[in-house]
């Protein structure tokens, strides 16, 4: 038997393999120098300009009035949906496990139709996926209520109580269906047809919500002390639902949808008849004013969006 040939020695790292070498197949070649910030895609380039803005990284929208009157709604509805989905695997009993996981499913659908809207309404290009995963956190316009801890626990606010969820998935539907019910005249005629079909939904979601709201309110002494809890703990976020800027007054004059202020008289209505069945009293009001629908967000935002993005920012431009 012939001894084996000793090993050729390997080329420095990097270094292309000599002509006719079959070894080492070259490293891939430097990724070019992005282009500056919004401008076109170089000549021959297939991506629209917001396909080649997103697999860069973040995309930054031109926000407008309208537009961000549509994503308040739109950002609202995908970081409820988000927190809702926590549940999934985890709620205190089979039928609320599905129950809850359906919820945000319809939100999800809510998020994603206002999303394709507001891309065309903000006109570079970005469809509803770039909208949900390449937004840095100031571009989302959310409630600072729907970011809040929910099933999971965080270092600064409690988790895990499922009176929290009950009760928040009914303030947030109740506000919800008051908005729809409004926008369904809106002179935006997508915007009134998604109103039309996400109305059907909310009513069902504070329907679920609020037989809980008065099963757990009007329970036992431990359920009713951890409800009225969930309230104390909710409520002060509430106030920015009715908060009104120049948003509100640019959408109420050109016929785009309501004010804010708006649809307090219906969701206080609503809110009122459920808490007096639940035996729950309507909390006074307080000072404080959260700003998540101006871009301005709790601590809690940061951690949704690191791991709601994590897989487009790790693979920007991925199809499946």
């Amino acid at each position: 038997m012939m001894p084996p040939s000793s090993l050729r020695s390997l080329p420095p790292e990097g270094a292309l393999p000599a002509q006719g070498d079959p070894g080492r197949v070259p490293p891939p070649s430097p990724l070019r120098s992005l282009p500056p910030e919004g401008a076109p895609p170089a000549q021959g380039d297939p991506g629209r300009v917001g396909h080649a803005l997103a697999t860069s990284g973040s995309i930054r929208l031109r926000v407008t009035p309208p537009l961000q009157y549509v994503l308040r709604l739109g950002d609202s509805c995908l970081i409820h949906a988000q927190r809702l989905a926590e549940w999934c695997g985890h709620g205190p009993v089979l039928e609320e496990d599905i129950a809850l996981t359906n919820m945000a499913l319809d939100l999800l659908g809510q998020a994603r139709a206002l999303l394709s809207h507001a891309g065309a309404l903000e006109g570079q290009g970005f469809d509803e996926d770039q909208l949900a995963f390449l937004r840095d956190e100031r571009q989302f316009f959310n409630l600072s209520l729907v970011e809040q801890p929910l099933r999971r626990s965080s270092a600064h606010a409690p988790g895990g109580d499922f009176a929290d969820t009950v009760l928040r998935n009914f303030l947030l539907a109740s506000w919800l269906k008051a908005a729809w019910f409004a926008l369904a005249g809106s002179s935006d005629e997508q915007l009134a047809a998604i109103a039309g079909k996400a109305v059907k939904e909310a009513r069902y979601h504070q329907q679920h919500a609020a037989g809980w709201v008065v099963r757990l309110g009007d329970g036992t002494a431990e359920s009713a002390a951890r409800m009225r809890a969930a309230v104390d703990r909710a409520w002060p976020y509430t106030a920015e639902m009715f908060s009104d800027d120049g948003v509100d007054a640019a959408a109420r004059a050109s016929g785009l949808g309501p004010a804010r202020s708006a649809l307090q008289a219906t969701w206080l209505q609503d809110v009122g008849s459920v808490f007096a069945d639940a035996g729950l009293e309507l909390p006074a009001a307080t000072a404080f004013l959260s700003t998540g629908s101006k871009g301005v967000h709790s601590e809690h935002m940061g951690f949704i969006l690191a791991e709601m993005q994590s897989l487009q920012r790790a693979h920007p431009g991925g199809r499946w």
